[in-house]
């Protein structure tokens, strides 16, 4: 299952693993783990954030995603499922609307 992952980073917890030159090897460690089709950095609200693609098998997935961003900025995470243009094709969209509208 396809996932969009927005991710907020506050000031603080991230500026201190400037500070301290940890933030490159921890943001390394998360995305090799976690294996994102894409990543995108940019800002949210004036904060520092990221914007992840990434592909789960179940929904007990979700803390292995959240939770490294949890513990390691203190972030907040939003998770949405997504859909590629094919797999919104093969919805059964006309069948749904015959049944349902």
């Amino acid at each position: 299952m396809r996932m969009l992952v927005d991710i907020i980073c506050p000031h603080e917890q991230f500026n201190e693993a400037v500070r301290n030159g940890t933030v490159g090897e921890t943001m390394r460690q998360i995305l090799a783990d976690q294996k994102p089709e894409a990543v995108y950095f940019t800002n949210r609200n004036g904060k520092r954030g990221l914007t992840l693609i990434v592909n789960i098998d179940k929904p007990s997935d979700v803390p292995s995603i959240a939770e490294p961003w949890f513990l390691k900025f203190n972030a907040d995470v939003q998770l949405r499922v997504v859909m590629s243009p094919e797999d919104l094709q093969n919805a059964g969209l006309d069948e749904l609307g015959k049944k349902w509208g």
